[in-house]
């Protein structure tokens, strides 16, 4: 069987990130340092560490099967491409954000202006759309410095906490978009390959649904069972075992992290006790 070759970023939190993700889903990679591509001990698949910018066209030339990508740039340089899963980490905006001290409150004040971004094909379908005429700087790195030194008016980056425009007195003013890591799948990718691929993003789907879930133990007393059996969610349907105390059973469930704190508001109120909440390290469904 040949191996499924994915790409990831060389370096930084999504390298991080892709790493760890591959790491839960049972992948073991011997990578070294400075190492370009490294294989994996137990499954057929080959990791190629690429600067992000490039691996879209790695992925459009067949080159690399698959990537684990932010998809903001995704959009900017390979918008012709797929993406098969969303990994739910590595999680920005691209916004577009003028200086603390501007006039201009929102994308259409930016008409006649000058705006620095490195996502100039980002930004230019979106001024399109909104029918607004800037004169658009590519910057590759530090677009955040272009106001402060008279080149822009405002700028078009990725946004993750606020930090990096606070630090450089900006304020965001609109959002292009909302981007997180996605697993990329090449056109040419061969339906051997196909086959790996789809059982790591089955895998995947299992960790991912793990992290947004949890597992709930609880007590209740039996004339407040079927109530509480109301509230609860669960796979198929909460599981339920009698306690050796006479009038009471035990509830085992899974509850979405999302709902979480509002149903064990509700169990309390409907009687449940000791409630036990555990984290789910993967889920198969």
């Amino acid at each position: 069987m040949s191996n499924l070759r994915i790409a990831v970023q060389k370096s930084g939190r999504l390298n991080e990130d892709s790493m760890r993700i591959l790491k839960d889903i049972g992948i073991s990679i011997d990578n070294g340092k400075d190492q370009l591509k490294a294989s994996a001990r137990n499954f057929p698949v080959e990791v190629f560490y690429l600067r992000n910018g490039d691996i879209p066209q790695y992925l459009r030339d067949g080159v690399v099967d698959a990537a684990i990508i932010g998809e903001n740039v995704l959009i900017e340089k390979g918008n012709d491409l797929e993406f098969v899963e969303r990994l739910g980490f590595s999680k920005c905006k691209v916004s577009i954000a003028v200086p603390k001290e501007s006039e201009a409150n929102s994308l259409k004040d930016l008409d006649g202006k000058r705006i620095a971004t490195s996502y100039p094909e980002t930004v230019k379908k979106y001024l399109k759309e909104y029918n607004i005429d800037a004169q658009l700087h590519i910057i590759n790195g530090s677009v955040e410095i272009a106001p402060n030194i008279g080149l822009a008016d405002g700028i078009c980056d990725i946004v993750s906490s606020g930090s990096t425009l606070f630090k450089n007195g900006l304020k965001e003013i609109e959002v292009l978009l909302k981007s997180e890591a996605v697993l990329a799948v090449s056109p040419l990718i061969s339906e051997e390959r196909k086959a790996i691929l789809e059982k790591i993003q089955f895998r995947i789907q299992s960790v991912l649904k793990g992290q947004d879930s949890k597992y709930v133990l609880l007590n209740a007393p039996n004339d407040k069972l079927e109530n509480i059996l109301k509230l609860l969610p669960g796979m198929r349907s909460p599981t339920v075992l009698p306690l050796a105390e006479k009038g009471w059973s035990s509830v085992h469930t899974v509850i979405s992290k999302n709902e979480f704190w509002e149903i064990i508001d509700e169990l309390k109120a409907n009687g449940a006790e000791g409630i036990l909440v555990c984290p789910i390290e993967k889920m198969v469904l």
